[in-house]
């Protein structure tokens, strides 16, 4: 049995803090059922990878708005994005964009609001090794993919030369549902190994060549924890939590670097100067010195016409207070903050969502 999770990655459902004003309002036509619930509930579903932060949001911004109440089921991107376009939820959240293919099947238009940046690590559990151990795109592809199976490997040995590498099997955890953290994984693996994106590729829900899965990231940091000889990705908070190793990355430019709030932010600069207009951008094995190559944006998924004005009223004040002051929150929780050139144009995007 998985041992109990830390206070961020064991609730599986954050029932916390956020509704629209307007009292007891009939459900208007179209509106599904259970989004229109209680009058002031507003419920959204989707990514673990941003959980933490969220559920600190809504508890902020519940102490200056007590009558709004969020309901978030922290239920992976995948599901995030399968809720919010068959509109069982008021909004979704994801780590992965959603494709063309997806955003023209939604029965509105969906925007993207970039919310933090996050960084995805390698989490090993390999007895003996107390130390950082690093690992290169090729090596970590190469691992995913079954061709090295145990850990004195000559490829990790020759990444590894002080680290007394045993000769015990790996054991690979990934993500047994559809998750953003696992379309950023791959994403970058596929930039850096061709055999990779060639039998494994990229989405939110990949066929995995070997390993065991865990449901989000509170399931994968469990697995990996009890699991000696292996390793596993998680979203970094969730390896700071629950005090996992976790190894530095090989960057595009040939440094071995361990993620933080600031090598985050590096590898986001180039992106934040060439943003596209609907948000939609990676940044995985960015380039630049000190730069963490395994890093991305996360996003809330919004309707531009909600049927739901009372409720749209009140994600818009919450995203313009999440886009701003709540920044704040970010670093202590192991993300990186937006830059203010993209907080500047996501707020001009949040006037395009019809509130009345």
């Amino acid at each position: 049995m998985m041992q109990m999770m830390t206070r961020f990655a064991w609730v599986p459902l954050c029932a916390v803090l956020l509704a629209a004003c307007g009292g007891g309002s009939s459900t208007p036509a179209g509106q599904p059922a259970d989004q229109a619930g209680e009058a002031g509930q507003i419920n959204g579903a989707g990514a673990t990878f941003p959980y933490p932060i969220y559920s600190k949001w809504f508890s902020e911004y519940n102490k200056t708005h007590p009558t709004v109440r969020i309901n978030y089921q922290s239920i992976g991107s995948g599901g995030g994005i399968r809720q919010v376009s068959s509109q069982t939820v008021f909004f979704g959240a994801t780590d992965g964009p959603m494709t063309d293919e997806q955003l023209a099947g939604a029965p509105g238009r969906i925007l993207h609001f970039p919310t933090v940046l996050g960084a995805v690590v390698p989490v090993y559990n390999v007895p003996g090794i107390s130390g950082d151990l690093h690992f290169s795109g090729a090596v970590l592809a190469d691992i995913i993919l079954g061709r090295i199976t145990k850990w004195n490997d000559p490829a990790l040995v020759k990444l590894n030369p002080s680290a007394k590498l045993p000769a015990s099997d790996i054991t690979v955890v990934h993500r047994s549902d559809g998750s953003g953290t696992t379309f950023i994984f791959v994403d970058y693996l596929s930039k850096v190994s061709p055999a990779f994106k060639q039998q494994v590729g990229v989405s939110t829900s990949v066929m995995w060549p070997v390993g065991v899965g865990g449901k989000g990231n509170e399931g994968v940091a469990g697995l990996v924890s009890q699991t000696p000889g292996s390793i596993g990705y998680v979203e970094l908070i969730y390896a700071l939590q629950n005090k996992i190793a976790f190894g530095a990355v090989q960057n595009a430019a040939g440094e071995f670097v361990k993620a933080s709030t600031d090598a985050v932010t590096k590898a986001a600069a180039e992106a934040a100067a060439n943003m596209p207009a609907d948000f939609r951008v990676s940044i995985t094995n960015a380039a630049g010195a000190g730069a963490y190559p395994i890093s991305s944006f996360t996003w809330i998924l919004l309707y531009e016409n909600p049927t739901d004005k009372a409720k749209a009223t009140t994600m818009v004040d919450f995203m313009t207070w999440a886009l701003t002051g709540g920044q704040t929150f970010a670093t202590e929780l192991g993300y990186a903050a937006l830059p203010a050139n993209v907080v500047e144009r996501e707020l001009a995007a949040l006037k395009t969502i019809a509130v009345q």
